[in-house]
């Protein structure tokens, strides 16, 4: 269980399970309760698996490539490590994705067809990562990915399985919460940066280096917590969400860390810091939505 535990990257969980939380709870603020219950509970379990379908799917995928070497500074793979066989990971891979399927399934039925393309394409994306003949982390897109899956579509698409319509709050938010899912992903390339170059994992952190990518960090993290007032105004929501910038200290230790050091535990725990900063953010956010 502790290897299975570590190959799902329970510190890339909160990318999953923030939009959830953000978009159902523009739609509590939006409706004055929350419409559907069992919605909610499948959105939620279906983020979670893709994510940890994807990490699977990362890391059957890197380690055939070559790219999870050990030299690499963050945490041990287990295909590339041999702890697990390549077979049983990619297995686990599709059952993963099998559960968020039978949640899409559920979500299909409650909210219409287009929460079943949204989940297909989602999972496709997760697949061709690092996956298939021309996957997209290694030419540098997977920044742009995460922003549109974990922060565009999760939000919204949480929010529209609530109401069955969009609006202009949830949108503003899944910026702020998209910036920071991105930056989750920026920090992890970053501390990668010199392996990846070695194994030709062209990622955006390779192709701008590390100078640009630290920077590109801050703009991220920063930027989140720029777009919330603005997300609300023009949302016409109340502000009491602006204490998801009680959050905003937590972002401190990763910033100077990712500024100033370049071993690996020090960036595994910027990375780790990052998550919670995602975490805290979109718990404060929502509470102050639900207020």
């Amino acid at each position: 269980m502790r290897i299975w535990l570590m190959a799902a990257r329970p510190r890339t969980l909160p990318a999953a399970i923030a939009p959830v939380l953000v978009g159902t709870a523009a739609a509590v603020e939006w409706a004055g309760r929350l419409p559907r219950l069992g919605a909610f509970l499948a959105a939620l379990v279906g983020s979670v698996f893709i994510q940890i379908g994807t990490n699977l799917a990362n890391d059957y995928s890197d380690a055939r490539r070559g790219a999870d070497t050990a030299d690499r500074l963050g945490p041990v793979r287990v295909t590339s490590s041999g702890l697990v066989a390549p077979q049983r990971v990619l297995v686990a891979t599709w059952v993963a994705f099998g559960v968020a399927v039978a949640c899409g399934i559920y979500l299909t039925a409650v909210a219409g067809i287009v929460i079943l393309l949204i989940g297909a394409v989602s999972i496709a994306a997760g697949v061709l990562y690092t996956g298939g003949p021309r996957p997209y982390g290694y030419a540098g897109l997977g920044e742009v990915f995460v922003f549109l899956f974990f922060g565009l579509i999760a939000v919204n698409g949480s929010y529209y399985v609530q109401v069955e319509e969009l609006a202009a709050l949830p949108l503003g938010l899944s910026i702020s919460v998209g910036f920071l899912a991105t930056a989750i992903l920026v920090v992890n390339n970053v501390r990668d940066i010199e392996t990846d170059r070695r194994a030709g994992k062209m990622t955006m952190a390779v192709r701008m280096g590390r100078t640009s990518a630290v920077g590109l960090y801050r703009m991220l993290v920063l930027g989140a917590f720029v777009v919330l007032p603005i997300a609300l105004v023009a949302g016409d929501a109340s502000l009491l969400p602006l204490i998801g910038l009680l959050a905003l200290p937590l972002a401190v230790p990763p910033l100077r860390t990712i500024g100033n050091r370049t071993d690996g535990p020090s960036l595994n725990r910027a990375l780790a810091g990052t998550g919670a900063l995602l975490g805290a953010f979109s718990i404060l956010v929502s509470l102050g939505l639900l207020l």
